[in-house]
């Protein structure tokens, strides 16, 4: 089994930070004053659209290219190139060569990042190992199915132990038991002291991985914080369904109220669940069922950015 990292030698509370990150290319603005903080070994989300500037974002704060303007620091380094042998990135356009073995092909990317090959090779079988795909490891790129391609790549990304792992879009494609895999992989780097930075237009990803996130929309940061404090934008939604269909209990029902499958929808009143459940009591409803739901991050991010820039947030389907 592959020993998880020991990161010792960065100890600041930000792995990433950007301020006001400009990138222009000629006369057109892809990133306009993005600024963000990715917290030390966390799980963080670059949240947006197809061609909102998320890439373009996590290229300048690798230092692949330069921002127009602006300030970042990676690992604590000014210039993100000195701390190029603690990242890991795998990249949106994926590569591999299809006539070599997952082995090699990992241990290649290993060598790449300075780990002698035979050591890239005794960690590549070991990863693919623990990966269930330790019959795969002699066997040509071409040969494998594409979440498996996806997995070796990952697992190139990984090879040197990075203390900062930065995803772009590593779930397109993939199906869904592929990504629930990826999910967990994720998860398991955190937990051995990684940061994780991914960029992602499916929302539920965020969701179910993150605390913080960026949400990106046009180029600008419409949103950066905790994941609960998007959501606290919102007020909880209502789901009420009643034995009588009108009465004195009506006058607390807000005008904006929809129905859905038998059900009353709306936000709940400022003033609060108390006094709304005293009203539907005392005025005669006649509750049948009652659920104050937590508004979602799906629904944070329509406040937030819009319903243009959420109807470009598509959930993959299964390949």
């Amino acid at each position: 089994m592959l020993r998880p990292p020991q990161h010792e030698r960065f100890h600041g509370r930000n792995a990433v930070e950007a301020i006001d990150l400009v990138k222009d290319f000629g006369a057109t603005r892809a990133v306009d004053g993005v600024s963000l903080s990715v917290p030390s070994g966390s799980i963080y989300g670059l949240l947006g659209p197809n061609g909102a500037g998320k890439t373009t974002t996590l290229r300048m704060l690798l230092g692949i290219i330069d921002p127009s303007s602006g300030t970042r620091s990676v690992l604590g380094r000014e210039r993100p190139i000195d701390a190029a042998a603690e990242v890991g990135y795998l990249p949106e356009e994926r590569g591999l060569y299809p006539a070599m073995h997952a082995r090699d092909a990992i241990a290649f990317m290993g060598a790449l990042r300075g780990l002698p090959l035979r050591e890239a090779r005794r960690r590549a079988e070991l990863l693919l190992d623990e990966h269930d795909l330790g019959e795969w490891a002699r066997k040509p790129i071409r040969s494998l199915s594409k979440g498996m391609a996806q997995t070796v790549q990952l697992l190139g990304t990984i090879i040197h132990q990075p203390r900062l792992i930065v995803l772009d879009e590593p779930f397109s494609g993939l199906d869904a038991i592929n990504q629930a895999r990826l999910e967990e992989r994720i998860r398991r780097q955190a937990q051995d002291g990684a940061t994780v930075i991914f960029s992602t237009h499916v929302i539920a990803h965020a969701e179910r991985l993150c605390e913080r996130i960026a949400i990106i929309a046009k180029g600008k940061v419409a949103f950066e914080g905790r994941v609960d404090d998007a959501r606290a934008r919102l007020r909880p939604i209502v789901r009420l369904r009643t034995r009588a269909s009108d009465g004195p209990w009506r006058s607390v029902i807000p005008a904006d109220a929809r129905e859905e499958a038998g059900h009353l929808v709306f936000e709940l009143p400022a003033s609060g669940p108390e006094p709304l459940l005293r009203a539907l009591l005392d005025g005669g409803a006649g509750i049948e069922a009652l659920a104050i739901e937590r508004p979602g991050l799906h629904d944070a991010f329509v406040a937030i950015a819009g319903e243009s820039a959420a109807a470009a947030m598509v959930e993959e389907k299964p390949q």
